[in-house]
């Protein structure tokens, strides 16, 4: 092992145990731990930034570049680290430390629908956004600094006009998808037995081919897929006995986020192409929209389809004999593919959902440039969801305050879910280009030729390749929308009879 090598591996120790408190902390740590586990979090955060800073790994990176010009893992420690050491320190302290103090009054006042007891927190983390776009640098728009964090090489200036034309194409269907008549749903909303609901979903994940020898399942108020190396990928979902879509759909959505990483190559295991070094997390994903591409595949394209429900409703129904016999499989994938306008975000379908992707990238490119100021942030975001969802925002808790990113410091994130569902598409048209049989296989229930072309093409690589050169290798051409707006409205017009 060179020294780059052992430090690299040391680096990514320290980001893995860092997760390994992340996921504590969203499953099972008591309420009171929340002050000193942030301690403890921003504490190994400091440490794994002073190592990726220090002269020692700088020496290492160079000493490995010079060996072998061609390293990749050599070349982004040492862009990484070239970005981060333009960071001040107190800045980085001030960050870590607003965070934790962020979440809790944000938590405290969603409960309370109270966004004037969280602005004065979200005004500090505004400011200092703007410093650490400041101190990382830019060239057109401060946002982008940021944006670079999750979508590394992606600019407001192509994300402006992609996000225009996905509105131009969604808000027209929505509207034409408005006036025919709703499919059934009312089976949704019945009492399903949670212990049902997990033993269905996670047979289902196990289809997919999710490896429970190196996972686990469990519980949380969000959804969230995490791991500490390929050999320890953890999901969880929320179970409501009231709604059955949520956990099942929350499970195939990890699920996805989970066999990446499970299929990023052995050989990258605790080295810096399975570490996202500029955001400092143990991620092994070549971007956060890239990763949310296969969440979206597999969840929307794989789950959410016809032939999946023909292939898996009768045992769904063994699971809820009860609850779902009078439904049939076609009512069943009808409703849960059923298009409606919904004020909460992660409870929304694949149409509307990224327009509530596109109002917060909105509200957040504003804030972070100063054209909005918080105080406003309420006012401009119940005009934005009227003007493209038709929705009144009742309150605050189900309007401004419905999301934690912004209590995180998360700005530039969001956009990496719509880019997630356009990536998907893409590879989606890639993989039935190079599977003729991949309908047919997916009608049968056998995904593993699906995940092996995934894993391939996509996973193995883990940091290996940006965003865009991924995209290219696989697709032949950058991030275009054209396979993701023609899947909708195909999809949309056959459901709803559009013609």
């Amino acid at each position: 092992m060179t020294d780059f090598e052992h430090l690299s591996a040391e680096l990514n120790d320290l980001l893995c145990v860092l997760n390994l408190l992340n996921w504590d902390a969203r499953t099972q740590m008591p309420p009171g731990g929340s002050v000193t586990r942030a301690q403890q979090a921003a504490t190994l955060s400091r440490l794994a930034q002073e190592k990726l800073l220090s002269p020692a790994f700088e020496r290492a990176a160079r000493d490995a570049l010079q060996a072998r010009p061609g390293d990749h893992a050599a070349g982004q420690a040492l862009a990484a680290a070239a970005a981060l050491r333009r960071v001040p320190a107190p800045l980085t302290g001030a960050l870590a430390a607003l965070k934790g103090e962020a979440q809790d009054a944000w938590a405290s006042a969603k409960a309370r629908s109270d966004f004037g007891a969280f602005a004065p927190y979200l005004e500090r983390m505004v400011q200092l956004s703007r410093d650490l776009a400041g101190a990382l640098g830019y060239e057109d728009h401060p946002y982008d600094a940021l944006l670079n964090l999750y979508e590394p090489g992606l600019t407001t200036a192509q994300l402006t006009p992609l996000f225009d034309r996905l509105r131009a194409h969604h808000v027209p269907l929505l509207r034409a998808i408005g006036q025919r008549p709703e499919p059934r749903s009312d089976f949704l909303t019945r009492a399903y037995p949670v212990a049902e609901q997990r033993a269905f979903s996670l047979g289902l994940a196990q289809a997919f081919g999710y490896d429970l020898s190196r996972g686990r399942l469990d519980e949380s108020a969000h959804p969230f897929e995490i791991s500490f190396t390929r050999q320890d990928v953890r999901i969880t979902t929320r179970y409501q006995e009231s709604f059955l879509p949520g956990a099942l759909f929350g499970t195939l959505h990890e699920t996805g986020h989970a066999l990446y990483e499970q299929g990023v190559s052995p050989e990258l295991t605790r080295t810096a192409l399975a570490s996202d070094l500029l955001g400092l997390y143990a991620v092994g994903g070549a971007s956060f929209g890239t990763h949310e591409s296969q969440s979206r595949l597999w969840e929307n394209r794989v789950g959410r389809a016809q032939a999946f429900w023909t292939r898996h409703y009768p045992a769904l129904r063994a699971h809820f004999p009860e609850q779902l016999a009078d439904v049939t499989a076609d009512e069943f994938y009808r409703a849960v593919n059923r298009v409606r306008p919904t004020l909460i975000r992660v409870e929304a379908d694949e149409l509307t959902y990224d327009l509530h992707i596109m109002l917060r990238v909105h509200l957040e490119t504003r804030l972070i440039s100063g054209d909005l100021s918080v105080r406003d942030l309420p006012d401009a975001w119940n005009a934005r969801m009227k003007t493209d969802l038709g929705l009144d925002v009742p309150d605050d808790a189900r309007g401004v305050l419905q999301d934690i990113h912004w209590s995180t410091g998360y700005f530039g994130s969001f956009p990496t879910y719509t880019v997630g569902n356009v990536m998907a598409a893409q590879f989606y048209q890639a993989a039935q280009a190079a599977l003729p049989d991949l309908d047919a296989d997916l009608a049968a229930g056998t995904y593993a030729p699906l995940r092996a072309w995934l894993t391939e093409q996509i996973y193995r690589h883990g940091r290996t390749f940006t965003p865009h050169e991924l995209l290219v290798r696989v697709t032949g051409q950058g991030l275009d929308e054209t396979p993701y707006l023609t899947y909708l409205t195909d999809k949309f017009s056959t459901l709803y009879g559009l013609g």
